[in-house]
């Protein structure tokens, strides 16, 4: 796969160098093709009689045969030189033809490595880093024009970014404030002295419900833009083993409520990555919270944390009926459920997944949702490894 990618990569580059050199022959060869014209439009040869006229001398006669046999020479000596000439041409042609391939893809890198410079600082510059520039210097020619470009579109994305983060800091305090509001004067009604009505009791604890789903729909939506638009800042190794340990041990009761059998086998110490642990709990809370309430009773869940060299894996699978790929492949996006027979009750905000997918991708990693054959679903989350600190302390 990374070789693909390098081929690819170095198309252009392999373009221009098949253009130099293609130049450089048709050059070559309309050079060659002009001196031999050249020589063999001065190449004359003069005939001179051998037979003596009547009525001259034998000294004369002999003379000019001696001067056309000097002419013959001559001749035959420019079309020696002519042919030596036009061979070492074409040595000296195929010579510079296996030079010129070199020389081609020498001078196309040179061309090319601004772009690749401009290239690998894009790649560098990510949501945490957005502040810095190209800044591209030289003169003011089309490479530099691209650079300021690119310039310009940071700036308007940092912009954004900025205004986005600002969003969800507001959002966060001024959509909090009247759900405390209303919750506070549900609770003040129901501590009045007199005995409420049966009815008043009944919609205050039916709004009390509502007002907990939107609280928790709030927060599913401040998790979600922070782990889509939020710098992770806390960064710091953590073990995603104990984080599910954790949320497992969280969720006791519902796992008793539904008679699961739950698998942990599978967690190692080993699995540590680096990102921020309040949104990596949350991540590992989603996935369990999401193994727990949509499950059907007496069903299975099985967790397990590996590593590699490079690579963590936090899986998290649940037993059920086969379930349709295609609905699955929908399960990483905001608001989407699959069938009332799995998701239960229906009081879930249809957000814990996609906030999975966000956390991981926030982290360098992704999420992987599948239906294994057997029914049930298995979500994997891959994240880069992180070596264990000393001590392995969480």
């Amino acid at each position: 796969m990374r070789a693909r990618l390098a081929l690819r990569g170095r198309t252009v580059r392999l373009r221009f160098t098949v253009l130099y050199a293609a130049m450089f022959l048709a050059s070559g060869l309309l050079l060659l093709a002009l001196t031999n014209l050249l020589v063999g439009g001065n190449s004359t040869r003069v005939t001179v009689p051998a037979q003596p006229v009547a009525g001259q001398g034998a000294d004369l006669a002999a003379a000019r045969q001696r001067i056309a046999d000097l002419e013959t020479r001559l001749s035959e000596t420019q079309e020696s030189g002519s042919k030596r000439l036009l061979t070492g041409s074409l040595v000296a042609l195929a010579v510079m033809a296996a030079v010129s391939i070199p020389l081609g893809g020498a001078a196309s890198g040179r061309v090319l490595r601004p772009l690749r410079t401009i290239t690998a600082a894009t790649r560098r510059i990510t949501a945490e880093n957005l502040h810095e520039r190209l800044a591209v210097a030289g003169p003011a020619d089309e490479v530099k024009d691209l650079a300021d470009t690119i310039d310009g579109l940071l700036e308007r994305l940092e912009a954004s970014f900025a205004a986005q983060r600002r969003f969800v800091a507001n959002a966060s305090h001024e959509l909090r404030t009247p759900l405390a509001t209303m919750r506070a004067s549900v609770d003040v009604a129901l501590a009045k002295p007199e005995p409420a009505p049966p009815a008043t009791v009944a919609l205050a604890d039916r709004l009390r419900t509502e007002l907990d789903r939107v609280d928790g729909l709030l927060e599913g939506l401040l998790v979600l833009a922070q782990a889509q638009h939020g710098a992770l800042a806390d960064r710091e190794p953590v073990p995603l083993g104990d984080l599910v340990s954790k949320a497992l041990v969280a969720r006791t009761a519902g796992v008793a409520a539904k008679n699961l059998t739950v698998d942990d086998g599978g967690l190692r110490d080993t699995a540590w990555t680096r990102g921020s642990r309040t949104l990596l709990s949350r991540m590992a809370d989603n996935l369990i919270d999401n193994a727990v309430v949509h499950n059907r009773d007496g069903g299975r869940i099985r967790v397990s944390a590996t590593a590699d060299d490079a690579i963590v894996r936090l899986v998290v699978e649940t037993g059920g009926p086969v379930l349709d790929p295609r609905q699955v492949a929908r399960l990483g996006r905001p608001f989407q459920r699959l069938a009332a027979d799995r998701t239960g009750s229906g009081t879930g905000s249809g957000l814990g997944l996609s906030i999975v997918e966000a956390i991981a991708d926030a982290h360098g990693g992704r999420l992987d949702l599948c239906g294994p054959s057997e029914g049930g679903l298995r979500a994997t989350v891959s994240l880069p490894r992180e070596p264990a600190p000393e001590g392995g302390t969480a």
